[in-house]
């Protein structure tokens, strides 16, 4: 009886052994923490394409205000903010103020259509990739409309200003 307890002891510790070393081997390697961005961060750099394929880069609008828009065709609210936004680009772009419109559709047409609709006369760009494009996971996006309000050197001034709020702040850094 002693042989056959001992026996099943061994058996009991190889098994649990064995479980530790298959876990091990198949849980996800742990992963590096989201990068927070915040006011003063360095927006990061990414460059996507615009409609005409054109590959188009953050960094090369360097020495202006920009506001990095985060939007879709099918996104009511953001569709909705873009008259305002196309009064602060009229009103600010002789200011050295532009915008940049990241797309997270998914369809050529659809954006182009929305991009014609509204006569966003400023800067487009996609992948067209939604919330799978790397620029989305770059900048911590889990809902659209989502802005960044980048200074002349690229740093994070400002984050998801829309309206009044936008406008109060671009007076404010454009005297």
């Amino acid at each position: 009886m002693k042989k056959i307890f001992l026996f099943a002891l061994l058996l009991i510790a190889l098994l649990q052994q064995s479980c530790k070393e298959s876990i091990k081997d198949t849980a996800p390697a742990p992963t590096a923490p989201a990068v927070i961005l915040g006011i003063g961060s360095t927006a990061p750099d990414f460059s996507l394409p615009n409609l005409d394929g054109q590959k188009i880069k953050l960094s090369s609008f360097k020495g202006k205000i920009i506001l990095l828009d985060f939007w879709a065709s099918w996104c009511e609210p953001c569709r909705e903010e873009n008259p305002h936004l196309m009064e602060m680009y009229k009103k600010f772009n002789s200011k050295n103020f532009d915008i940049i419109s990241v797309s997270l559709d998914y369809e050529k047409k659809a954006w182009a259509d929305a991009i014609t609709s509204d006569s966003l006369i400023w800067t487009n760009i996609s992948d067209l990739k939604g919330f799978n494009s790397k620029v989305v996971s770059g900048y911590n996006i889990k809902a659209i409309p989502a802005t960044y309000l980048l200074d002349k050197e690229g740093k994070i001034i400002a984050i998801d200003l829309r309206g009044q709020q936008l406008e109060d702040k671009l007076e404010e850094i454009l005297k």
